[in-house]
């Protein structure tokens, strides 16, 4: 975890999807891994742990990426944030800040460096004037142990929807 110029704590990093080398897994095409991070977007319940119900709501196009305003409820408390779906390449959520957590972004980009070849890359922001900066560093490595694996779990269940329902 680092600051950036701007202010920003920041976590990031690459999920392989398709591995040439690795035949036992099934490959994913840019579209189904799309669908898996639209389903994401509108459906978070499947995919976020502790996650009780979620609101969806649409907003106005201001271009050709859609726009999802949500309400995420987490039983103690909600979280708001906004979603924007930029076509088969990222999804952006912007979550609002709240009493206990500062504003923060997680990214998620899809990549094809190769034919063949596909990743998802996470990217967490949030600001670091409202987060707590007496974090020591092992509490930033849990916190970055559980993104990666909440990403691993993602892409999991992208895989699950895409290749049919678990046996």
């Amino acid at each position: 975890m680092q600051a950036n110029e701007e202010g920003h704590l920041r976590y990031e990093h690459l999920v392989q999807i398709n591995d040439p080398m690795f035949p036992l897994l099934d490959p994913l095409s840019r579209d189904q891994v799309w669908d898996g991070l639209v389903m994401r977007a509108y459906a978070p319940e499947q995919f976020v742990l502790g996650l009780e119900t979620s609101t969806v709501e649409e907003l106005p196009a201001q271009s050709a990426d859609k726009r999802l305003a949500r309400t995420l409820d987490f039983g103690g408390f909600q979280v708001r944030d906004v979603v924007s779906l930029h076509e088969r390449e990222a999804v952006v959520t912007d979550v609002a800040a709240g009493p206990d957590w500062p504003k923060s972004r997680l990214t998620i980009s899809i990549e094809e460096p190769e034919t063949e070849q596909l990743f998802l890359r996470f990217l967490y922001e949030w600001d670091e004037d409202r987060a707590d900066t007496e974090l020591d560093s092992m509490t930033l490595t849990i916190r970055e142990r559980a993104y990666f694996a909440a990403d691993l779990d993602t892409v999991a269940k992208i895989r699950q929807l895409a290749t049919g329902p678990a046996e």
